[in-house]
């Protein structure tokens, strides 16, 4: 028996472990890569104060929210505010300026269950929130929509 005729044996064998194994990490990693990552679960709770045009927005439960990455919209009696809030911010065109909690960009980006966050409307703002209106927001964190809320002012 010769060693010679069992070296090109041994190396297609050894090349097709390589391949099938290089192969096994790409599929991973293709995989992992469309797998959507399931969108963060918060219970939120919103409060509408007509007399103070404010609403207030409790974190109840679940994931901490970034807040860099929310979008706040809101529609009062089914109109959407002319302009809607640039969460975060401190002073901006058709709200009140220092919003409160994590919604202030003096604060931490985090909003995290417990805490609280609320903004004021300006008059310049329309519609104005009035009594008995409803009030409807949609809360989206990197265009997923994590919550839906509405109460009526």
């Amino acid at each position: 028996m010769s060693s010679r005729a069992l070296s090109p044996v041994l190396g297609v064998v050894l090349l097709l472990v390589v391949t099938v194994a290089l192969a096994g990490v790409v599929a991973t990693a293709a995989l992992d890569a469309s797998m959507p990552s399931s969108p963060p679960n918060a219970a939120v709770d919103l409060r509408v104060d007509a007399d103070a045009n404010r609403l207030t927005f409790v974190h109840r439960g679940g994931d901490a929210l970034d807040v860099t990455a929310v979008t706040v919209r809101v529609r009062i009696d089914g109109t959407s505010l002319a302009v809607q809030p640039p969460v975060p911010f401190f002073s901006a065109d058709g709200f009140r300026p220092g919003p409160t909690g994590p919604f202030n960009s003096g604060s931490g980006s985090e909003w995290t269950a417990g805490e609280r966050t609320s903004f004021r409307l300006a008059g310049t703002n329309e519609p104005a929130i009035s009594p008995e209106a409803t009030v409807a927001v949609t809360l989206s964190l990197d265009g997923t929509v994590i919550a839906e809320l509405e109460e009526t002012a």
